[in-house]
């Protein structure tokens, strides 16, 4: 597989590079650029810090997904499911983490608290048209595929 470069900024000394967990993980742990403990309560949301900006190239987006050791262990989830980093965007990069838990969890500083994928995107003109193309599912919706 071919290995891109990707620039990054560091906006703190102290914050932490992206790393991949094996050779063949798509997705690049986040840490988090914590001074101290961050303790969330349950059904709270906190933006948790990278401390870094990235410059994404033309075309591709950062997509940040939960790591599922964070979710299942602790039920730590990004707030909205996924975040969309786009290629335009330089300011820091943070992870809208939700404890949908019963209990308060902590996070660490230096913690991992979330993966990003780098994957490129299709850009669309809309047309609006008053017929599509038939396929054999044609508008069958949720579960028609059963």
């Amino acid at each position: 597989m071919k290995e891109e470069i990707l620039e990054i900024k560091k906006l703190d000394e102290r914050a932490t590079i992206p790393t991949y967990g094996t050779e063949d993980s798509a997705g690049a742990d986040l840490y988090a650029m914590l001074d101290e403990d961050l303790e969330i309560k349950p059904n709270e949301m906190y933006l948790v810090p990278t401390g870094l900006s990235l410059a994404i190239p033309k075309g591709y987006v950062g997509l940040i997904y939960a790591r599922s050791s964070l979710a299942t262990k602790k039920g730590l989830a990004p707030a909205n499911k996924v975040g969309v980093i786009d290629a335009d965007y330089r300011g820091e990069v943070k992870v809208a983490l939700y404890n949908q838990s019963k209990e308060t969890q902590v996070i660490s500083p230096n913690e991992r608290i979330a993966q990003i994928v780098f994957t490129p995107y299709l850009k669309v003109n809309f047309k609006v048209c008053d017929t599509l193309s038939d396929t054999v599912r044609g508008t069958g919706g949720f579960g028609s595929t059963n």
